[in-house]
């Protein structure tokens, strides 16, 4: 997730809650913020009043510092209210990495868009999911030095590693619907681009909107394409996500992210974020013009800092996704040479 170098957007607070604390975001919404051992080393987690107890916005990675914190917030901020239900908003496992742990311990239902669901189950499938050949082929097949690809596949993505599985059962969260949590409706908003089909949740009666990784306050998510779909177009879908809530979601509206600081300026950032992407697709045009080019000989000009393989998949991935979104807009054309494709201005 690179930063953007643009100003970030006004803030509705200016720090983040300390570890073990919480910040009511809103009333009866509150918002603590839980590690994570990666480069983008925290997630938000937000626990919303739901009767008796406590509905919960996504659970942080599958590790036993995590469940400590989430220990300490039984016995801090959310102490004397049990757990009604967990709610995840995508597959990624800083979203859902608790999500088996926290239903089993509470014997509390998961909702979860299906995609979403069945997306995490076929990554606990098995190695096959991110070792078996076809991920070599993905890599190879767009010009990835064979040691780079063994670097890459080998490592996988850690998914087995950061989960600690998935409840057997779930409730579903569909586009259209409505979520009640504490007597507030929530309309269940989904988006594509970060993850297949990531949900959202916004209150319109009291301007709450849950915008999960689709928004950030001063990062831009990633999108990626991925070796089971390696011509998707996921920045497509991202843009479509993008208007689509700047159509619904009206500006003003208190966004609580998966990462960083809640905003209101959610429209600035909106424009803020298509900026970016376009930008980038300017850059390969610019890059292509002095000749075909592979993804893998595309990467390392997109993102000019050193990288290793963990950074190096993910921005391999999301310099194809704008590969794949120029092929589709006609700006470029893809010509296979021996097994290796490599693209050029159209």
């Amino acid at each position: 997730m690179p930063r953007d170098d643009q100003a970030a957007a006004p803030l509705p607070f200016a720090a983040p809650p300390a570890p073990g604390e919480a910040i009511e975001a809103a009333p009866g919404v509150l918002w603590m913020r839980f590690n994570l051992p990666f480069a983008l080393n925290h997630v938000n987690i937000y626990a919303l009043e739901d009767g008796p107890g406590w509905a919960v916005l996504d659970t942080g990675i599958g590790d036993e510092p995590t469940k400590l914190a989430w220990e300490a917030a039984f016995a801090g901020p959310l102490r004397g209210r049990p757990l009604t239900r967990v709610i995840v908003t995508h597959h990624h496992p800083d979203h859902v990495g608790l999500a088996g742990w926290l239903c089993e311990t509470h014997d509390v239902p998961l909702h979860m868009g299906e995609t979403e669901y069945l997306t995490s189950r076929f990554y606990l499938s098995g190695r096959d999911a991110v070792h078996g050949d076809f991920q070599r082929d993905f890599y190879s097949r767009h010009g990835m030095d064979a040691g780079l690809v063994e670097a890459v596949v080998g490592r996988g993505h850690r998914y087995l590693e950061m989960l600690t599985g998935m409840p057997p059962r779930f409730v579903s969260m569909d586009a259209g619907e409505t979520l009640d949590i504490g007597g507030r409706r929530f309309e269940i908003l989904k988006g594509g681009g970060h993850a297949p089909d990531q949900a959202m949740l916004f209150c319109r009666d009291e301007g709450l909107f849950f915008a999960a990784d689709q928004v950030l306050q001063r990062i831009t998510p990633n999108i990626s394409v991925h070796a089971p779909q390696p011509e998707g177009d996921p920045l497509g879908r991202f843009f479509r996500s993008l208007a689509a809530i700047k159509e619904t979601v009206p500006d003003g509206t208190l966004t609580l992210p998966g990462h960083e600081l809640p905003m209101t300026a959610l429209h600035r950032r909106v424009d803020e974020l298509r900026g970016h992407h376009d930008a980038r697709c300017d850059q390969i045009m610019e890059m292509v013009a002095e000749g075909p080019l592979t993804t893998a000989e595309i990467t390392p000009r997109l993102f000019r800092r050193q990288l290793d393989a963990h950074q190096t998949s993910f921005a391999f991935s999301e310099a194809l996704a704008h590969v794949n979104r120029l092929l589709c807009d006609g700006r470029l054309v893809a010509a296979d040479d021996d097994g290796v494709i490599r693209v050029s201005a159209a």
